[in-house]
């Protein structure tokens, strides 16, 4: 203990500073990553690293040998895997925007909204058979796709967005991304399914709601052009809807709306 506390005689204000420095530091890092799958590895390596210190601490010599490999591999992988945020950081850097002020969650009545101008959406849109495709991001950072498409920052309506889905209007055959209580793009490109047991008759806007939901938590909203039928993909699968009423009541319980009481982001929901 007398070795631990002698450590910090020497602490001065230099010290803090360099302590505040590296936190501000890997902060807006985690800021950055955090709206792309990227994050998601990164919460794996934090978790080997506590898993390999405590094997150091009970003295599990085999199982802490190869965790240090693998994180020595991890030190090689780092600066490819995250070549595209690392390159969007220093471009940051360079404009004076990597100490930026981060959104916050938006509110209980505000999400409502939000799902009331969703449903009011896809009613319109199915009666007059239109396709579409929205995308509602959640924990899982799709940012990478959010840049395949026109960024936008609009406010939901849906008046709004039954413009964007208009025929042969520039953005109508890509997806619309809503983050929070904003669309954040539109005209985006998401991901084919690949699983084999997907009906055939499915058509590209189906198979690539399948194919986001599969690898991250979002929600898509699905408006067939050819029946008009209303689909939310979630988890790999989806699920068709014939009123209005059901479709609005799934999407507040997957958004978790009512546990929503702040405009503050829990810290145990990094």
């Amino acid at each position: 203990m007398a070795e631990f506390l002698s450590q910090f005689e020497n602490f001065g204000l230099r010290s803090a500073i360099d302590i505040i420095v590296v936190a501000v530091v890997f902060y807006q890092f985690y800021m950055l990553i955090k709206r792309t799958r990227a994050v998601q590895l990164v919460k794996g390596v934090m978790v080997l690293v506590a898993v390999s210190l405590l094997a150091r601490y009970f003295q599990l010599t085999s199982i802490s040998w190869l965790l240090s490999k693998l994180l020595e591999m991890f030190v090689i992988a780092i600066p490819v895997v995250f070549q595209p945020e690392l390159r969007k950081a220093l471009e940051q850097l360079g404009r004076g925007r990597f100490l930026t002020r981060h959104p916050s969650t938006p509110g209980l009545d505000t999400l409502e909204q939000v799902v009331e101008e969703l449903v009011r959406c896809t009613q319109v849109l199915s009666k007059n058979r239109i396709g579409a495709l929205i995308v509602l991001e959640r924990k899982t950072g799709i940012q990478d796709f959010v840049e395949t498409g026109i960024k936008i920052d609009g406010m939901v309506s849906s008046e709004f967005l039954v413009n964007i889905f208009i025929p042969n209007t520039p953005l109508h055959d890509g997806a619309v991304i809503i983050r929070q209580d904003r669309v954040a793009a539109a005209g985006c490109f998401l991901p084919l399914s690949e699983n084999p047991n997907i009906k055939k008759d499915l058509g590209t806007r189906h198979r690539a709601a399948i194919g986001l939901t599969e690898i991250t938590d979002s929600l898509v909203l699905v408006v067939s052009e050819e029946t008009g039928a209303i689909s939310l993909g979630i988890d790999g699968a989806l699920t068709r809807f014939t009123d209005d009423k059901t479709l609005r009541e799934l999407l507040l319980q997957e958004l978790d709306v009512k546990s929503v009481s702040s405009s503050v982001i829990p810290f145990w929901r990094w």
